[in-house]
């Protein structure tokens, strides 16, 4: 499966500013880029949208962003272990897909 328009235009604005320069401006249009993307992801645009953490929270985004990587069917999208190196939103994403989850019954 291809990436989508709207998840290569967000990946394009790079990895999410820090808070210490993040102005409006810079926060709606990642938020804007967010929304148009309709869950789920597949686990190529997971992957590409992990380099778009930035190096702390952005006001929220980064939990934004962390939400909706997890949509993809594939919740190992990682293909290796962060490192003690890799920004902390990707370590926290590997966590949170290694936890058992409940099965849901059908």
């Amino acid at each position: 499966m291809s990436v989508r328009p709207e998840v290569d235009a967000l990946a394009a604005l790079g990895p999410l500013p820090s808070e210490a320069v993040m102005t409006e401006e810079i926060a709606a249009s990642y938020q804007a880029r967010m929304h148009a993307i309709k869950p789920p992801l597949s686990g190529a645009e997971a992957r590409l949208l992990m380099a778009s953490f930035g190096p702390d929270d952005g006001y929220g985004l980064a939990w934004t962003l962390l939400h909706l990587i997890e949509t993809a069917p594939d919740e190992r999208s990682m293909r290796s272990q962060p490192t003690e190196f890799d920004n902390e939103w990707v370590r926290l994403l590997w966590e949170r897909s290694r936890r058992e989850r409940p099965r849901v019954a059908r």
